[in-house]
């Protein structure tokens, strides 16, 4: 494909755009591809919790990498996958980088201090972030009502989270601003991807350039941190490794490839009330009685996103 072309299937992908031939059933089961994503990351925060009764930090993010990298590994040998083309291989960096060490590494370290409800401001900012990104590197903007349905979401979930973490600053906070860039890059690069080649194979691919450094990382960190393995610790660390790093990712990138990378990440503002309602469920925290309200916001947030024109 020559440079302008992709340029402009790029463009198309971040704004949500329709190349010719695409459907409303395409873009319903792409909605659905990205929800089962949001589903997938939302328990994701409740998951490091428990293992964190495990493992270290460290050893955490890189066991995790590590075996999601052999989930993904067996995939792509039992189907013979070919490697990527060179020039997607740039993009597959960012990827890694963005998706599977960045934001494991910075929101496993700040949930040694935040609580998930804090944390999940990240979440809450995610959905922006991606669009300002799709936007620059398209060099494209959506609508005004877009932005203004998803600036209008974002403060919702940011005003709701902040509140439930008695609206102070904490330590882990600029881990989780750090992680809310790297992923949004992430994001971004791997939808793209996503219109190349299929979902788990760009996430499956972005893992393998990422096995030797968790490889090595595991060894040493497990060496160096203690290890007490418990059941809800062993079920954390095979959630995040198996459903949150691979399955969950993989839904993720076709539901970007099939609606756009701004649309999809609106489907993330309900992802902070998702974990909040996991909190409770499997960490025993308390949900505030506005938790409803807010949800009711967020879901006519992400209506109006999902049905203005970019």
């Amino acid at each position: 494909m020559r440079d302008n072309d992709s340029a402009t299937v790029l463009d198309r992908i971040a704004v949500g755009g329709s190349p010719a031939g695409r459907d409303a059933s395409a873009g319903t089961a792409g909605t659905v591809l990205a929800a089962l994503g949001v589903i997938a990351f939302s328990l994701t925060f409740p998951s490091t919790v428990w293992a964190l009764e495990s493992f270290g930090p460290w050893s955490l993010v890189a066991v995790r990498s590590a075996l999601a990298a052999v989930i993904a590994g067996g995939f792509l040998l039992a189907l013979r996958v070919p490697p990527p083309a060179r020039r997607h291989w740039g993009s597959l960096v960012v990827v890694a980088g963005g998706v599977v060490i960045g934001f494991p590494l910075l929101t496993t370290l700040a949930l040694r201090t935040s609580t998930t409800s804090h944390a999940a401001v990240v979440v809450g900012l995610l959905p922006l972030t991606t669009a300002i990104f799709a936007a620059v590197r398209t060099r494209r903007s959506p609508s005004p009502a877009f932005w203004a349905a998803s600036v209008a979401g974002a403060a919702v979930v940011i005003a709701f989270t902040v509140s439930e973490s008695g609206g102070s600053f904490q330590r882990g906070d600029l881990y989780l601003f750090g992680a809310l860039l790297v992923c949004a890059a992430g994001y971004t690069e791997g939808g793209g991807l996503a219109r190349h080649m299929p979902g788990w194979q760009v996430i499956g691919w972005a893992l393998i350039l990422c096995l030797p450094l968790a490889a090595a990382g595991s060894a040493v960190a497990l060496s160096l941190e203690p290890v007490r393995l418990t059941g809800r610790g062993v079920a954390g660390l095979v959630w995040v490794a198996a459903v949150s790093t691979f399955f969950g990712l993989y839904v993720w990138y076709r539901g970007m490839a099939a609606i756009g990378v701004v649309r999809a990440s609106q489907l993330q503002l309900a992802q902070p009330l998702l974990t909040l309602v996991w909190s409770v469920v499997l960490l025993g925290e308390r949900l505030s009685p506005t938790a409803p309200l807010a949800a009711a916001g967020v879901l006519i947030c992400i209506a109006v996103t999902q049905r203005v024109r970019g």
